[in-house]
């Protein structure tokens, strides 16, 4: 994964990694078997801490925080290409 260097980008990362690593938790303690326990602080903030905080918010709120931050979320689409004439 190539390296952000901006402190929305490195939160970004981190919040995209452990949210994924949350719903891969909970998939496996319903399904498969457990996975391994968080290792060191910043294991533990992220799925003990910020990833069941960031749950408990409302999908507005989500909604402003994604588009706060910069990323893919907000390209947007390209605009449709000039119709020039019957395609066949």
């Amino acid at each position: 994964m190539a390296r952000r260097t901006s402190f929305t980008g490195w939160l970004r990362a981190n919040a995209e990694h452990y949210l994924l690593v949350d719903a891969h938790r909970r998939l496996a303690a319903t399904y498969g078997p457990a996975p391994r326990p968080p290792k060191g602080a910043k294991e533990i903030f992220w799925l003990k801490v910020f990833a069941p905080a960031y749950a408990l918010l409302p999908w507005s709120l989500r909604r402003r925080i994604m588009r706060a931050m910069p990323g893919s979320h907000r390209k947007t689409w390209a605009p449709p290409p000039q119709l020039r004439g019957p395609a066949v």
